[in-house]
C-alpha cells in the first residue's frame, strides 16, 4: 500500500479535478446528494468563511451535529484552512460540554438545535450566558478564554451565532488567494482531527490525530473491502466517531466511492436508503444489523446490491454474521478492530475469510501497521495462542492526548508501541482474537474468566438475542460471573434455565451466577456497550437482592 502524503484538502480537490461528477454524498430520504466537484466548492465557500470571521490556521473548532448533510463540509472546510476539528459526542450534556470546550481550547463552536432529548442551542446559552450581549465572532467569555464564536447549523437566527448562510456568502465574498496561501503552508504531519475517547473510564482525552493518519487508514480499510469508485458506502454509524469519519468517510474518499449518509440510525431508513441507491457496502455496530434483519419489514426491501461492508464495535455472533452473509447478501463483510489512538483501526478480516474467521477473530494488521501481543506485566512479545495485550505501531499512531504528556506515555511506549489495553490472542494463521478489556476480565478464586468465551455460548441458545458478562464484586471469590441478557420477543426463559443451558457446556466456574433480564445495554453515543456502568448496575442489584457473596 502506497502511503497517501496530503492533507484533506488537497486530497479533495485532486479527486474533485479526476472526477468532477461522480457522486460523493448522498442523503437518500431527502434527494440531496453532492457530486465530488459541488462539494469541494462548498468547502472552499466555507473555509473562507471560516477565515473571514476571523479564525486561523492552528485553531480548534468544535462540531456538535448528528450525521447533517454539512457536518463533512465542515469536516473538510477546517482541513483547507489548517484548522482542528474536534468532533463532540451527540450525547454531551452540560458537564461534558463545559469539560471539553475548557481543555481542548476551541476557539469556535459549531452546534445543531439538538439531539434526542438534549437542546443543544439552550445549553450553549446556559454554559457561555455571555453569547446574548456579544458580537458575532467577539465573545469574551469568563469561562472558555480561547472561545471567541458559535456557529449555528442552520438558516435560524440566534443571539451572538454566526448562522450557516452567513459564513458561506462571507466565503463568497472573500479573495481565493489566502485560502490558497494557507493551503500551501499544511502538511500532512499536521493534527486534523481531535476526537475525545469514550470515557467509560477517567476524564476523556483528546486524541491528536493527522492527515496522514487517518487518510491512510481509510485507504487501508477500504483496500479491505475492495473499495472502487463503483461503491456505494451506507453510513449510518455516527461520524462524530472514528467508525463513521474514518472507517466511512476517509475509505470512500480515498477510494472514489460515494457515500449513502443517514442523520439518525433508523433501521427502516437504512434498507430503504441500501434499496434505492444500490449501496454495495453498509456499515454499523452489531446491534444495528440485528434492528435491521429483526425489522418485521426486512423482506420488503432489495438488498442484493451489498456486497461488503464492515461490523465493528463489539463481536458479532454467529448466527447474525450468517443472516448478513446470507439475507442481506453481503458475502464479503468485513470485521475491524481498533482503537481512537490507533487512527482508528490495526485489524480488519478480509473479503475472502471464512465466517468462523469473521466471528472467532478480528483479521490480521493492515498493511505498514506492526500487530503484535505482548504480556501486560513484563511487555514481553507472547508466542502465538498465549493471551497478552494488543499492541500496535506504524503510521497509525495518534500524536498523542492534547495537553496530557503523561497520559500519552503511558500508553505508547519507548519503543513505540501503542497499548491498546485489550486482551488478545494471536493464532496459528496469524488473525488476532480480543478476548476482552484488561480491565473487563474476570478474575474469580484466581481463574481468569475471557468475558466474550461466555457470550458466545450464551449466544447458541436460542432464545437470546443479545447478551453481556461482566464480573460482579464478590467477598468469597474476588469476583463472581454476571450476565445481562435480552431476550427474542415472546421468548421467556428463567435463570435456572441459561443455567441448565450452560451445565456440561462450559466449566462451573464460568456458569453466571447472576442473571439479568434486561432490554438494552447502556452505549456510548458511538454504539459501544458500557460495561463499567452494567458492572455498577449489577453489583447493585445484588446488593439489593441481598444475595451478594
Amino acid at each position: 500500500m502506497a502511503f497517501i502524503e496530503k492533507t484533506l484538502g488537497a486530497f479533495l480537490r485532486e479527486q474533485a479535478e479526476t472526477q468532477p461528477d461522480h457522486d460523493f454524498i448522498v442523503y437518500a430520504d431527502r434527494d440531496l446528494r453532492f457530486t465530488y466537484r459541488e462539494f469541494d466548492q462548498r468547502v472552499d465557500e466555507l473555509a473562507k468563511g471560516f477565515l473571514a470571521m476571523g479564525l486561523k490556521k492552528g485553531d480548534h473548532i468544535g462540531l456538535w451535529a448528528n450525521n447533517v448533510p454539512d457536518w463533512n463540509t465542515i469536516l473538510f472546510a477546517a482541513a483547507r484552512a489548517g484548522m482542528v476539528l474536534v468532533t463532540v459526542n451527540t450525547n454531551y450534556k452540560l458537564h461534558e460540554l463545559e469539560y471539553l470546550v475548557q481543555q481542548s481550547d476551541l476557539a469556535a463552536l459549531c452546534i445543531v438545535d439538538g439531539w434526542r432529548d438534549s437542546d443543544y442551542v439552550a445549553m450553549i446559552n446556559e454554559l457561555v450566558p455571555e453569547l446574548k450581549t456579544a458580537q458575532r465572532g467577539n465573545l469574551t467569555s469568563a469561562r472558555f478564554p480561547f472561545l471567541k464564536s458559535v456557529i449555528y447549523i442552520g438558516q435560524q437566527k440566534h443571539r451572538g451565532m454566526y448562522s450557516f448562510p452567513e459564513l458561506l456568502l462571507l466565503g463568497k465574498h472573500t479573495d481565493d488567494k489566502i485560502l490558497r496561501e494557507i493551503e500551501q503552508s499544511c502538511n500532512q504531519n499536521e493534527v486534523v482531527n481531535m476526537q475525545y475517547t469514550s470515557g467509560t473510564t477517567g476524564f476523556p482525552k483528546g486524541v491528536m490525530l493527522t492527515h496522514r493518519n487517518i487518510l491512510n487508514n481509510g485507504l487501508g480499510i477500504g483496500d479491505c473491502q475492495n473499495f472502487s469508485n463503483r461503491d456505494i458506502v451506507c453510513l449510518p454509524v455516527p461520524l462524530f466517531h472514528c467508525f463513521g469519519l474514518v472507517l466511512g468517510m476517509m475509505a470512500v474518499i480515498t477510494h472514489g466511492a460515494a457515500a449513502a449518509l443517514i442523520e439518525n440510525f433508523d433501521p427502516l431508513l437504512v434498507l430503504a436508503t441500501v434499496e434505492k441507491e444500490r449501496c454495495t457496502a453498509l456499515y454499523g455496530v452489531p446491534t444495528m444489523f440485528i434492528a435491521e434483519l429483526n425489522h418485521p419489514m426486512f423482506k420488503m426491501f432489495d438488498t442484493t446490491s451489498l456486497r461488503t461492508g464492515i461490523m465493528a464495535g463489539s463481536p458479532c455472533p454467529m448466527e447474525v454474521m450468517k443472516q448478513v452473509i446470507e439475507d442481506m447478501h453481503a458475502s464479503e463483510i468485513t470485521i475491524a478492530y481498533g482503537l481512537t489512538e490507533s487512527s482508528p483501526v490495526m485489524t480488519q478480516t478480509r473479503t475472502t475469510d471464512s465466517i468462523e474467521v469473521k466471528v472467532g477473530t478480528v483479521g490480521r494488521e493492515l498493511p505498514n501497521i506492526e500487530v503484535t501481543v505482548r504480556n501486560p506485566e513484563t511487555n514481553e512479545e507472547c508466542p502465538v495462542g498465549v493471551h497478552g495485550e494488543l499492541c500496535c505501531r506504524g503510521y497509525n499512531s495518534m500524536k498523542g492526548y492534547y495537553k496530557m504528556e503523561e497520559a500519552t506515555r503511558s500508553v505508547i511506549d519507548d519503543n513505540g508501541w501503542l497499548h491498546s489495553g485489550d486482551l488478545g490472542v494471536k493464532d496459528a494463521n496469524g488473525n488476532y482474537m480480543v478476548t476482552g478489556r484488561i480491565k473487563d476480565m474476570i478474575i474469580r478464586g484466581g481463574e481468569n474468566v475471557y468475558p466474550k468465551e461466555i457470550e458466545e455460548f450464551l449466544y447458541t441458545m436460542p432464545e437470546v438475542k443479545d447478551v453481556q458478562v461482566v464480573g460482579i464484586a464478590s467477598k468469597k471469590y474476588g469476583e463472581e460471573v454476571g450476565a445481562f441478557v435480552i431476550l427474542h420477543e415472546a421468548e421467556s426463559v428463567t435463570e435456572e434455565d441459561i443455567r441448565d443451558f450452560c451445565r456440561g457446556q462450559i466449566s462451573r466456574f464460568k456458569i453466571p451466577k447472576y442473571i439479568f433480564f434486561v432490554d438494552s445495554f447502556p452505549m456510548t453515543g458511538s454504539g459501544k456497550i458500557q460495561k463499567y456502568l452494567l458492572r455498577e448496575i449489577g453489583s447493585k442489584k445484588v446488593q439489593e437482592q441481598g444475595i451478594a457473596t
